[in-house]
């Protein structure tokens, strides 16, 4: 891995301090200029570009509360580490080196495995409940790794986290749902959804108040999904090869893999991709901008091909549940492409063509969106509505929210008139409306439509 030029960390420093809270651009400039100033000032003493940055820093800190907290914050990295002196950065202690991360990989693989052992042979109920157990019980898990690697773990939110678990875990075990019924299926997507949310305040630690973090919380998101996705795709090939070579000597170990190597490999592999994600930020600083760059434009183009489609063709739009959930994905699609692209651009940066494929993205799911939700509306108004229907269509308000405030705020940053930081503000901060709605979904939907 090649070290990082001097323009490069300024541009780490710059858009660090662009993401803070109540930080003008003039203050970053201002602060920018007293740190290349004393850059150059000790180049011209003899020392490199590195060493000379490395100073500055130390002694910006020692002036500055925002440089200071640039520096602690991200003293994952070399030369933070020598900067930051700091007794109670959330790694000094313990270890956090791959040994370490292997033990709680074996203890999340073995708490997926372990309760689907129950599910074999056992009535439909109680394979719920036991698979209820294993999901929760991994979330559990990787929590626990956030709350290691961040101690000492903020006592408000290990305590918020399990009790969101615990109730979960509750109302699956004494809810009466009916097997296969809608209400079950409810609670089984949206049930992770407010766990997930939940658990970013326990990777943030003592900054889970800080809404400019929580970007921070999505970026992590999406790499470690990048990660998970090219382990499970080698673990895979690894026992799809295991399988065939134990079978050409005669000996079936499918069952053993199926019960025990593939669970424990799918648990484990979740914090894997979570260290990974840690240790290798630089690799993925570079991934982000060469994903969000080739997709945008790819479902911008299907989006309004679809909709230039409906006009030449004059064909109704096909009105049922389905086309809405079809929908409702879409956006989610859309939602987390554009929120990985704005977690990895500078946000001192200036307007570019990204930007503008961004805009075009949301605006044209919004478009789709708009012709399918009026279709959907009456469909609703004719024929009543369902469990299904109404988190359909709550979940489409939700996210058409989140994008129309988003494409808001980004034209606005566009045509001067707002910082960059605002779109991550507000997508950061919308995190809270989503986590909320998940959880009415799962925990108060089945109440009202009687577990049906």
């Amino acid at each position: 891995m090649t070290t990082p030029t001097l323009d490069e960390q300024v541009d780490q420093w710059r858009h660090y301090l662009g993401r803070r809270p109540g930080v003008a651009a003039s203050d970053v400039d201002e602060l920018t200029d007293h740190l290349l100033a004393s850059v150059d000032d000790l180049a011209t003493r003899g020392l490199s570009d590195d060493e000379a940055f490395l100073v500055a820093v130390k002694r910006l800190g020692a002036q500055d509360d925002l440089a200071r907290a640039f520096a602690t914050e991200h003293s994952d990295r070399l030369w933070k580490q020598l900067v930051v002196a700091d007794p109670d950065a959330p790694t000094a202690g313990r270890p956090t080196g791959p040994a370490v991360m292997l033990a709680f990989a074996l203890v999340a693989g073995l708490a997926i495995a372990l309760p689907l052992q129950r599910t074999v042979n056992t009535p439909s109920a109680d394979a719920w409940v036991w698979a209820l157990v294993a999901l929760l019980g991994v979330a559990a898990v990787l929590g626990a790794w956030f709350w290691w690697l961040r101690r000492p773990p903020v006592v408000t939110v290990v305590a918020a986290t399990v009790g969101v678990l615990t109730i979960f875990t509750a109302a699956g075990v004494l809810y009466p749902f009916e097997q296969g019924g809608m209400t079950q299926a409810l609670f089984l997507v949206h049930m992770p959804i407010a766990v997930w949310v939940v658990l970013g305040a326990s990777y943030l630690g003592r900054d889970w108040r800080r809404v400019d973090r929580w970007m921070d919380y999505l970026r992590f998101s999406g790499e470690l999904f990048i990660y998970y996705v090219l382990i499970a795709l080698g673990g895979g090939v690894l026992v799809g090869l295991t399988a065939a070579i134990f079978g050409f000597v005669g000996i079936d170990v499918t069952l053993t893999l199926a019960r025990w190597v593939v669970p424990v490999g799918a648990g484990g592999a979740l914090i894997v991709s979570a260290w990974l994600v840690e240790a290798k930020k630089s690799v993925i600083e570079n991934i982000a901008p060469v994903l969000t760059g080739v997709f945008t434009p790819l479902f911008t183009l299907v989006m309004l091909a679809f909709l230039a489609a409906l006009a030449l063709t004059g064909n109704p739009v096909e009105a049922d549940r389905g086309l809405l959930i079809a929908v409702d994905l879409l956006l989610v699609v859309v939602l987390a492409l554009v929120v990985f692209s704005v977690s990895a651009r500078p946000a001192d940066a200036p307007p570019r063509l990204q930007d503008w494929l961004s805009v075009a993205l949301m605006v044209s799911a919004l478009a789709v969106d708009a012709v399918v939700g009026f279709a959907i509306a009456g469909r609703i108004a004719e024929y009543g509505t369902s469990a299904n229907k109404l988190a359909a269509v709550g979940e489409n308000v939700v996210l058409a929210v989140a994008l129309a405030v988003s494409a808001w705020r980004y034209v606005g940053f566009l045509r001067g008139r707002r910082p960059f930081v605002d779109v991550e503000r507000w997508q950061a901060g919308y995190l809270s409306v989503i986590a909320t709605w998940a959880a009415v979904v799962a925990l108060a939907f089945p109440v009202v439509f009687a577990f049906a």
